[in-house]
């Protein structure tokens, strides 16, 4: 069963308009920068194939999946692709479980209470809290108060160096990064840059904890 418990302080990198040519050079930058979850949005083309891609260069504890993944179509397609992560910017309690039941690691978007207990009904490994921008470290707080012990919270959208150990303190547990890391068709040095320093930025909350 896949389960976020083997990555502390996870950071899913959204590779947003990844092109499948590109896919194998990123991939690489990112993996030996340390990251090991690989999310490529569903919503733009290309994406089954550079999903592909990443697959076949990946570590053996990378996970690599989709997002924007609205539909069970969207679950299927990705599982044919050999894609291991289901990532969603809403709660859609059968697209959850169809996720869980392809045996993916099932991480949808919330942004209320309501939503997120929805999701955990419907089998949920973790809660993507979306948009980040609109649920500050206090609201991510009082969200951890009521929400059960393990769950896996992680703010997405607007997401930095600079503020992820807000959100830590508040009381999430990882983070999806995506155009403060990627964009489309940039250069492998400013790419390497930002992963480098979203990973220290990681370092520096695990020294803490």
């Amino acid at each position: 069963m896949l389960t976020l418990d083997t990555y502390p302080c996870p950071l899913i990198a959204i590779l947003r308009g990844l092109a499948p040519s590109e896919a194998p050079g990123v991939g690489q930058i990112l993996f030996d920068a340390g990251f090991r979850l690989l999310e490529v949005p569903l919503n733009r083309p290309g994406a089954l194939e550079a999903i592909q891609a990443l697959r076949r260069n990946a570590p053996s504890d990378a996970l690599i999946g989709g997002g924007t993944m609205l539909t069970t179509n969207d679950v299927d397609a990705v599982s044919e692709t050999g894609g291991q992560m289901m990532v969603s910017p809403n709660c859609d309690p059968e697209v959850i479980r169809h996720a869980v039941k392809k045996g993916m690691l099932a991480l949808p978007g919330v942004a209320t209470p309501t939503e997120a207990f929805q999701a955990l009904a419907a089998g949920a490994h973790g809660l993507k809290l979306f948009p980040a921008e609109m649920i500050a470290p206090a609201v991510v707080k009082a969200l951890r108060s009521v929400m059960p012990d393990k769950t896996w919270l992680l703010p997405v959208g607007g997401i930095g160096p600079d503020n992820m150990a807000a959100y830590i303190e508040a009381g999430a547990n990882g983070f999806g990064i995506g155009g403060q890391l990627y964009q489309p068709g940039a250069d492998h040095a400013t790419l390497k840059r930002a992963a480098a320093a979203f990973m220290l930025a990681r370092q520096a909350i695990l020294q803490r904890s």
